[in-house]
């Protein structure tokens, strides 16, 4: 039995995605597939477009087997975290042969060079990424320019690939979880597939053919980030066939289905929450939430900028607040935490001991049930497939990281209640989805 996994948000699920799935299969001849899904909030610093069991059903209709939870925390943070939960999660499961990820270079050779690069540092690497932070760089800017004079330093021919490697979102991930499995010492095999046609930035829609193939029929690829800026700002059901082509046939229909009942979900609708805990704490409360500096909380707080509050969008709050060296999705990240209440000491405790404490079901295949065997068999991590039960199964910390999932997950449905009036059930009474056939 082999098994890919693969590290995911499906902010929605898209052509491109199935497209991975698909191709993941065929590089590693894979049996199954096992997904580590980020839940009710994302990377980028937001919340998911749609709840985490609507693209868990997307998932399993779309060829994936199996799908886990990312704890908060790390589906939150930043590349190097979100990589490190997912790839420990992964890992300790005990029946991942193979972690397959989309790259924009393709390349699994050149992003290994630049991981080692980072993670086996050439004397003067650290030195160089801290003078260029001092100066006024974000931690991206200042470790491309860092790595880019050491290798000129070094007269090493690879100088002029490293920018646009290291200035690729998808790149970035990769070489991120490549260093998480050696820094776990991992016996899964990193595999990259490259990324076609629609950027991870695109804005605009591609109703044409999508180039995943070499035949002119197949489905157009568009971004997720364009099909979620389309979702939230049509008006009405009606107005998404423009995505259609875009997306699976089911995904399409559930996200017509649900328009306006359950999504699209925004980080304005949370808007009034963040500005509260804006407004209501100290700058010393502020800089205790992750990836919030003191220097960040003090900003925050500048008086001109406090005024300003009650009266923008948290987007152009984001866009007043941000520097040279803080970039916008830190920023985001930031308040994200904040309105989750997850905080840099409790985040150190994590990453400081086993870092993934419990594996979580959000859904599974009936015909794959015989895998949660396998991993009980040959994983050391406990699968949590009822929330209640959970509290006997886990330590102290596993129990605090669980709490943080079940509250960002409670105020998440709470958030779709008061837009849509919609109820989406409890963490204690929502159980696995269980797909027994296609949607």
């Amino acid at each position: 039995m082999k098994v890919v996994g693969i590290i995911t948000e499906y902010n929605p699920f898209h052509n491109g995605h199935k497209y991975h799935i698909e191709k993941s299969k065929e590089l590693t001849g894979a049996d199954y597939v096992v997904a580590v899904m980020s839940g009710n909030y994302v990377q980028r610093g937001a919340p998911a477009i749609t709840d985490k069991y609507a693209r868990t059903m997307m998932a399993l209709n779309n060829g994936v087997d199996l799908v886990f939870e990312l704890p908060v925390c790390y589906a939150t943070g930043s590349a190097q975290y979100f990589a490190l939960g997912a790839v420990t999660l992964l890992s300790r499961l005990g029946i991942v042969d193979y972690l397959c990820f989309g790259s924009e270079c393709g390349n699994i050779d050149e992003l290994t060079y630049v991981s080692d690069l980072f993670s086996n540092s050439p004397e003067g690497f650290q030195n160089l990424l801290y003078s260029y932070i001092k100066e006024g760089y974000s931690y991206p800017a200042a470790r491309t320019k860092a790595a880019q004079q050491t290798l000129s330093q070094n007269g090493q021919n690879r100088n002029s690939n490293i920018q646009k490697i290291i200035s690729e979102p998808n790149n970035i991930l990769g070489i991120e979880y490549i260093g998480a499995l050696r820094q776990i010492n991992s016996s899964i095999k990193p595999l990259t597939i490259k990324r076609h046609m629609a950027g991870y930035h695109d804005v605009n829609l591609n109703n044409g053919s999508s180039g995943m193939a070499d035949c002119d029929n197949e489905p157009s690829v568009s971004s997720a980030t364009a099909i979620r800026t389309f979702l939230e700002t049509s008006e009405n059901a009606t107005d998404l066939s423009e995505i259609k082509n875009s997306v699976p046939e089911g995904v399409f229909d559930f996200l017509s289905a649900n328009y306006n009942a359950t999504l699209p979900v925004t980080t304005e609708d949370f808007s009034n929450i963040i500005k509260y805990k804006l407004m209501s704490e100290s700058e010393d409360e502020l800089a205790a939430y992750l990836d919030l500096s003191p220097d960040l909380a003090a900003r925050i707080k500048n008086m001109n900028i406090v005024n300003s509050i009650l009266n923008t969008t948290i987007k152009d709050l984001s866009l007043a607040v941000k520097t040279k060296n803080i970039t916008l999705t830190r920023l985001n990240r930031a308040l994200i935490h904040a309105l989750l209440n997850i905080k840099t000491e409790t985040f150190r405790e994590f990453v400081g001991k086993d870092i993934i404490y419990y594996a979580r079901i959000l859904g599974m295949k009936k015909e794959t049930s015989h895998l949660i065997r396998q991993i009980k068999s040959h994983g050391d991590i406990p699968v949590i497939t009822k929330v209640s039960n959970a509290f006997r199964q886990l330590d102290a910390i596993g129990l605090k990281m669980l709490e943080q999932d079940i509250f960002a997950a409670h105020l998440y449905n709470q958030i779709v209640y008061e837009k849509f009036k919609t109820v989406i059930p409890n963490e204690y009474q929502h159980g696995i989805f269980i797909m027994c056939k296609n949607f």
